[in-house]
């Protein structure tokens, strides 16, 4: 097996400036061009790593921030963040820079897949990433996380479709039929829309695949729809020189100001077009909305499925997006920032002041509503060491000890030395079933003093503990602790939660004084956990 590779990463920028030609009615720069050099600065990142030819095999979830407009410039960073045996993830950072004011803006933040191609029959094992900066680390560390989520996309996806075909029902009233949304495009592939090794380029499909996407839901709105999403773009297989690319782009479901519309690609050879004989070879789901010229979001009519595959596209839709609101809401892959961005939601301080132990403690709590999430951060200092809280924090099986909302705590899955999956049960809230939350719990080490220790939690999916009968599946959005060293003999604990409407109630009830569940926990959390777990020790961590 050969092992190639530059062992640095692969990092390549591109500068480009918007002209009317890469540009829309509006003067902005085409969704459909963007991804084209995404893509294309992507995979000479992959390249450049793996020192042979490369091919996408998939893209992340995409979401635009900004749109760029005629004459400012778009700087598009690729770099290698991890490579496995013959793929790598690519990282992808886009901004946009205003030449009149200097001001720079993020447009995108995406992550593709690529597959390194063999040359001959010889086997390819990619050399490891070489890790030079703090960044490095951590995008390395996540991108397992970011594998897993990907692998385990479909098997998620049908629990959810599961969920969302109980619910059989929509609006009929004034509802449009999805069959006048369908729009279908014949694009035959000539070189210039090949890449350097003879295939389709994947940017130029992908362009199309917008192109085409675009004209569907325009048939809903009456206006110009706007790209604001795309859904994982996924290669099933190969295109070249000579093909006969078929769109066939339809609306799934519309959610009040946006529009999902399916993209489906098929390939035909010479042979293959007279014998009707398809190759599929990508699919994926694009997210609109639209503006009027004040720029106020319209409203998209409802769509009324038909047929039966009308109705397994609409459910499949509902589905899709509740996975992309629950990334969104929770910064899906729980790096540092995931946990500031709770923390910048500061709408009310609460200080409580208890007496313990004969020391004075004061606890500090934020909350921020807004619509049916809440968000809190609770912070106190402690008189032990920041990498003792850590190791503490980090291991939920020492939760069950100090706090009283953990009746059990198990290790499903040890993920890495970083990650692990965990079972754990918690009592129920009045007339309610005891509850169950399957986890996990990453952690992560300050690569800088002036750094926190992180320990970042949210809910997963696992085939092997499916919701049982006996509890209440309960989910965890975004959770986690931060701990900032003070002093060699003290730190300060910062810890954030979001939590959905199904336990606002529970909550508001603690921090308008009706209970006294957060100050009882953060005694116990105190007392017990920090005085008598440290005994016990801080002779194997210090």
């Amino acid at each position: 097996m050969e092992r190639r590779g530059a062992a640095a990463g692969g990092d390549v920028c591109m500068c480009q400036t918007v002209f009317p030609a890469h540009a829309n009615h509006r003067g902005e720069l085409s969704a459909g061009q963007l991804l084209k050099w995404m893509d294309a600065t992507a995979c000479l990142a992959a390249e450049k790593h793996a020192g042979v030819s490369c091919v996408t095999a998939s893209m992340d979830d995409i979401q635009f921030e900004e749109a760029a407009r005629i004459g400012q410039i778009i700087t598009i960073k690729a770099k290698v963040n991890r490579a496995f045996k013959t793929s790598m993830e690519v990282g992808i950072k886009v901004t946009v820079q205003d030449v009149l004011t200097n001001v720079e803006k993020i447009v995108s933040v995406a992550y593709a897949t690529y597959v390194a191609k063999p040359v001959g029959a010889g086997k390819i094992e990619l050399e490891p990433v070489k890790l030079l900066s703090r960044e490095d680390h951590l995008e390395h560390a996540l991108a397992i996380e970011r594998r897993r989520i990907r692998l385990g996309y479909e098997q998620v996806f049908q629990n959810l479709l599961q969920e969302s075909n109980k619910e059989d029902s929509f609006e009929e009233e004034d509802a449009v039929s999805t069959d006048l949304t369908h729009v279908q495009s014949i694009e035959l592939v000539q070189p210039p829309h090949a890449n350097h090794h003879g295939n389709t380029f994947g940017g130029q499909i992908m362009a199309w695949m917008e192109t085409v996407a675009s004209i569907s839901a325009s048939r809903l709105c009456r206006s110009y729809p706007i790209l604001k999403s795309v859904n994982m773009f996924k290669f099933w297989g190969p295109s070249v020189v000579g093909d006969r690319l078929v769109f066939n782009a339809i609306v799934n479901n519309t959610f009040q100001n946006s529009v999902e519309v399916g993209v489906r690609v098929e390939a035909y050879n010479c042979e293959e077009w007279i014998k009707d004989q398809a190759r599929h070879i990508n699919s994926a789901f694009l997210i609109f909305n639209s503006v009027n010229d004040k720029g106020e979001l319209l409203t998209f009519p409802r769509i009324k499925p038909t047929t039966k595959d009308d109705m397994r596209r609409y459910h499949g839709a509902i589905a899709r997006r509740r996975i992309r609101l629950a990334r969104y809401s929770c910064k899906i892959y729980l790096r540092p920032k995931g946990l500031t961005f709770i923390s910048a939601k500061i709408f009310i301080v609460i200080v409580l002041c208890f007496c313990c132990l004969t020391q004075f403690l004061q606890i500090k709590i934020w909350t921020h509503e807004e619509g049916d999430v809440l968000s809190f951060k609770v912070e106190m200092k402690v008189k032990i060491p920041s990498n003792l809280a850590f190791s503490l924090l980090s291991d939920f099986k020492f939760r069950q000890q100090w706090d009283k909302h953990f009746l059990t705590c198990e290790v499903l899955q040890a993920v890495n030395e970083d990650e692990k999956i965990y079972h754990i049960t918690s009592p129920p809230m009045t007339g309610h079933k005891p509850r169950d939350f399957v986890i996990l719990v990453s952690q992560r080490q300050p690569c800088k003093p002036s750094e926190p220790y992180i320990v970042a939690v949210k809910s997963v999916t696992l085939a092997s503990m499916p919701p049982s009968p006996e509890y209440c599946r309960s989910e965890i959005l975004c959770a986690g602790f931060q701990i900032y060293s003070v002093s060699h003999s003290s730190c300060m604990v910062c810890y954030f939660n979001q939590v959905t409407s199904g336990v606002m109630p529970y909550l508001a009830a603690n921090l308008t004084g009706s209970s006294k569940s957060i100050e009882d926990t953060a005694l116990e959390c105190i007392n017990k956990y920090i005085f008598n777990l440290t005994k016990s020790k801080l002779s194997s961590v210090i």
